[in-house]
């Protein structure tokens, strides 16, 4: 992890005077440990939420029960939905929220191990990226991670 862009983020959102929160599924908290790695991230950083249950994303977020029903945890239709129940959660400015499956098990042949849904809220817009990550459960979790802050970088223009 390079903490280096973490820390440009922090400083940015600083600057702005803006806020950010996490709702982490597969990643189990990784986004938000990255950033109260750095000094100072309290000055942005609301809050997260590791949401890994359906109960807990639809109790805490709340993720409609059809949504996972139809389309389940790692989609789309659930990221969307776990950003705007952390936005409503913490009202910041930012949102990044992540759910997939980082294997070894839980795979199938539509969802295979590695598939990772990455949303980010703005401001401005709400963006799910579907992402498809290879290795180890370490691996896709951290490239999750990864893939997480250099989105926020790209909006951020950092």
């Amino acid at each position: 992890m390079n903490y280096k862009n973490v820390e440009n983020i922090v400083l940015k959102l600083t600057d702005l005077k803006q806020t950010i929160s996490f709702a982490e599924s597969c990643t189990g908290g990784r986004i938000a440990s990255a950033f109260t790695a750095i000094s100072g991230a309290s000055a942005v950083l609301d809050g997260s939420c590791v949401t890994y249950s359906n109960t807990i994303k639809h109790d805490w977020l709340g993720v409609e029960n059809e949504v996972l029903e139809n389309y389940g945890a790692v989609s789309s239709q659930c990221v969307s939905q776990m950003l705007e129940g952390m936005q409503k959660l913490s009202g910041a400015n930012y949102i990044l929220a992540s759910s997939g499956i980082a294997g070894p098990t839980g795979g199938t042949d539509l969802k295979p191990v590695g598939t990772v849904y990455i949303g980010l809220q703005t401001p401005f817009n709400q963006e799910v990226f579907q992402c498809f990550f290879h290795g180890d459960r370490e691996a896709i979790q951290e490239q999750s991670t990864e893939f997480a802050i250099r989105k926020l970088e790209e909006v951020l223009e950092i």
